[in-house]
């Protein structure tokens, strides 16, 4: 059977899949990145997986996989497939693509952001299917977007198109690891909703407390918990208003750990954008639909698009 490997390497693990033509995964599979390891041993990690992918192919299809595709943090520069930086990792100009298509015998191999990879597959098989235009923007430990128009990822001049996150939209506030103070991940993400709930909580907070506290805590009524969601989404809905006058995206979707709230998060989100647009049109607004699944699809398509353009051409 006819099959590519798809490989999504995140600064914890690695989830993994051989995908067949119809998107179908074959079959599934997660190790640990081990970045504490330094970044030659994930860099090694990551061509072993591939290796190993490529071996189950051949043992389960009679075949090896076709092509791969492989989805990493940071800054990458996909067109001359070299994974520039990644703070998680260690690395820096890491030609990847080459090296895994070495480890793979030659085959062809396409590497991407994982949130633009992320975004490709909530774009043409998730919560944006049939969206002509649409914006991913998922809510983790930072958070970036993905620009998706007719069912491809604009990645920019440069590879850096979709960086809402280091949107300025508390100018003088908390500093930002890109250098600037008051940027939207330092106040929305799901790591700045954790640490003003751990603030909040004071000596009652622990090593645990987390942004799920903080929305369960909503749930119940908390004031505290209250004051910091709401701080939360007043700043996302600003960082969105501008996202939305620059993009006109006819799709929303929000995904990452802070999704996971649900109404808790969706229900005033949706009327605080609503609240602050004037001229421009209000998006639908819809939860990711794939989960922590939708960077490995997302390379799977990568890889099967490489095959498609052979064959066109």
């Amino acid at each position: 059977m006819r099959h590519v490997i798809a490989l999504d390497v995140g600064g914890t693990g690695m989830k993994a899949a051989l995908v067949g033509e119809d998107g179908t995964l074959l079959h599934e599979a997660r190790r640990p990145t081990g970045r504490e390891r330094g970044p030659e041993a994930v860099i090694a990690t990551i061509l072993g997986f591939a290796a190993d992918l490529r071996d189950h192919g051949i043992r389960e299809f009679g075949e090896p996989a076709a092509a791969a595709g492989v989805a990493v943090p940071g800054i990458v520069d996909d067109t001359a497939g070299i994974a520039v930086y990644a703070a998680n990792l260690g690395w820096r100009d890491v030609p990847l693509r080459a090296l895994v298509s070495e480890r793979l015998g030659g085959i062809p191999v396409a590497l991407g952001h994982d949130v633009r990879t992320g975004g490709l597959a909530e774009g043409r098989i998730g919560a944006g299917n049939g969206a002509d235009r649409f914006f991913f923007l998922p809510l983790g430990t930072g958070i970036a977007g993905a620009i998706g128009i007719d069912g491809r990822i604009e990645a920019g001049a440069h590879g850096y198109a979709g960086e809402i996150g280091h949107i300025v939209v508390r100018p003088g506030g908390p500093l930002c690891g890109c250098g600037q103070r008051g940027c939207l991940e330092t106040l929305a993400s799901a790591s700045a909703v954790s640490r003003a709930w751990a603030a909040a909580l004071g000596d009652e907070a622990t090593d645990d407390t987390s942004a799920a506290d903080c929305a369960k805590a909503v749930e119940s009524g908390d004031p505290r918990a209250l004051a910091v969601w709401r701080d939360a989404i007043d700043a996302l809905a600003d960082g969105l208003v501008t996202g939305l006058t620059l993009l006109d995206p006819r799709v929303l979707i929000i995904g990452g750990g802070l999704a996971e709230a649900g109404d808790t998060l969706f229900g005033p989100l949706r009327a605080a954008v609503e609240e602050r647009i004037t001229f421009q049109k209000l998006p639908l607004i819809v939860p990711a639909a794939l989960g922590d699944t939708a960077g490995c699809l997302g390379a799977g398509l990568l890889a099967w698009d490489l095959l498609s353009v052979e064959v066109t051409a």
